[in-house]
């Protein structure tokens, strides 16, 4: 678990106190590691008391709490001499995150060029906090990986990455951080300065041969570069196309695969996944579930996500059983493959706009729910499998399998007919790679269907006599009220 915020006072107050309280509500049972950062200083302790004596006045703050050590977090501190920098994700290339390091240590004055340059030329999955006296600035990776909110009340302006930190601040309405963005907080409130963004434009001409085979280039490429220096890795595992095709290309290149399939029992899917499994020849974990499962679960991941939303609950739940017991078997990364239905066309309601509007108008949509991937998707994933300590990385999020998929035309992803498979240039490249023709051409159903979670939501909202969003929203309003 882990949890960063940046806090300025409009009014130059202290924040200590304030930022304290949001880090000591996280209470997730274990022994908690906190951490102070101003301006002039780092302060890292388990007793958030001695850090209050430590730093009794700051008007700008950055606070950080998790489950493991400094060292292990993952989350890098600079202190500079006027200056402190707080960097939390993973950078694959061109410029590993040490390096970063050292770059902005050699020219700490220009600092900020560093990381727009970051922003412009990196693969990577991450956030930075930057504070001055009186002055934060953060950024995010281009297509929003890695969870970043940013809110303001009148007293104060403050990033964190989740919207509860926020909520505990008095800050009602915490908003997303627009990916690819440097943001700037200050006594006036925010500023944003866009620095590599996902564009809409017209495609580019090409065939399904052809598409297929850059696809594999960049997937590979993202691949590699998510598993460098990892001797083994858990896969979230549905048995459908998405996950195989990850887990397939990361056992190709040379990572030990498991997969870990979790589920309710007696779901059809279960055999399905396990016959996907022995087709790949990986080793597969299955976890069953009962509905009393979903309801013990439930509370924590409304929690998580943030949202009273009964369809990302039933994500959710999958998404923490699965990082659950990859924590529980020693993964510190799980790769899983989220995203390929925005970039490819895997909703039939593609299809139905494309029959019934136009090739053109159906294309805009998928831009749109891309766009707006960060929000729908990635928070809630990113948020659920943190709480574990599991890093979960997207090698369909990579910048350039994005940007390369906005570049396909529509008729490599569905054709305008009802009764078609989707996704059309995946299924290509997974047969060219030498998976079965049995997983490429397997229809989609998603996962909160497959796994029985939706229902098992139904079943226990009508125990309490309630529909399943009278039920989600109530859970939410719970988790709410406690901030």
């Amino acid at each position: 678990m882990k949890l960063t915020i940046g806090a300025l006072s409009k009014k130059g107050n202290s924040v200590v106190e304030d930022v304290l309280d949001v880090l000591k509500s996280f209470d997730s049972g274990q022994t908690l590691h906190f951490s102070l950062v101003t301006p002039k200083k780092s302060l890292f302790n388990r007793n958030p008391a001695l850090l209050s004596k430590q730093s009794p006045h700051a008007s700008t703050l950055l606070g950080l709490v998790t489950t493991q050590s400094q060292a292990d977090s993952g989350t890098d501190f600079l202190q500079l001499d006027d200056a402190a920098l707080v960097f939390e994700g993973n950078v694959y290339e061109p410029t590993p995150k040490n390096a970063l390091r050292e770059q902005v240590s050699k020219n700490p004055r220009d600092c900020e060029t560093t990381l727009q340059t970051l922003i412009e030329q990196s693969d990577g999955d991450y956030i930075f906090l930057m504070l001055r006296e009186g002055w934060i600035a953060a950024g995010r990776d281009p297509v929003g990986v890695q969870p970043l909110y940013f809110g303001e009340n009148r007293s104060i302006a403050a990033f964190a990455t989740n919207k509860r930190a926020l909520w505990k601040l008095g800050i009602e309405n915490p908003m997303s951080f627009p990916p690819g963005n440097v943001g700037f907080a200050n006594c006036d409130g925010f500023k944003f300065k866009a620095i590599k963004r996902l564009s809409y434009g017209e495609p580019k001409p090409t065939t399904l041969d052809d598409a297929a085979r850059y696809l594999q280039e960049v997937l590979e490429r993202s691949i590699q570069r998510r598993i460098r220096g990892l001797k083994e890795v858990a896969v979230a595992f549905s048995g459908g196309l998405d996950s195989s095709v990850v887990a397939f290309i990361a056992s190709k290149l040379g990572a030990k695969v498991t997969l870990l399939h979790v589920s309710l029992e007696n779901q059809p899917e279960i055999e399905e996944a396990i016959e996907a499994a022995g087709a790949l020849d990986l080793p597969i974990q299955v976890h069953l579930f009962k509905d009393s499962d979903v309801e013990k679960v439930l509370p924590k991941v409304v929690e998580l996500i943030e949202e009273p939303d009964p369809i990302k609950a039933s994500i959710g739940v999958s998404f923490y059983w699965a990082a659950e017991k990859a924590a529980e078997g020693g993964f510190r990364v799980m790769l899983a493959g989220q995203g390929a239905d925005e970039l490819f066309g895997g909703y039939q309601r593609y299809v139905n706009q494309c029959i019934e509007e136009g090739s053109k108008k159906a294309r805009q949509t998928m831009f749109e729910d891309i766009i707006r991937i960060h929000e729908s998707n990635l928070e809630r994933d990113l948020k659920i499998t943190s709480f574990h300590d599991v890093e979960l990385r997207l090698p369909f999020a990579s910048f350039e399998v994005v940007e390369f998929a906005l570049s396909l035309p529509i008729e490599c992803k569905i054709e305008a007919k009802s009764e078609t498979l989707r996704k059309l240039v995946l299924r290509k490249m997974a047969s060219n790679i030498g998976m079965s023709a049995k997983i490429a051409g397997k229809p989609k159903k998603a996962v909160q269907y497959s796994t029985g979670i939706n229902d098992a939501i139904r079943r226990l909202a009508k125990q309490r006599r309630q529909t399943a969003p009278q039920y989600i929203n109530q859970l939410f309003e719970n988790t709410k009220s406690n901030c």
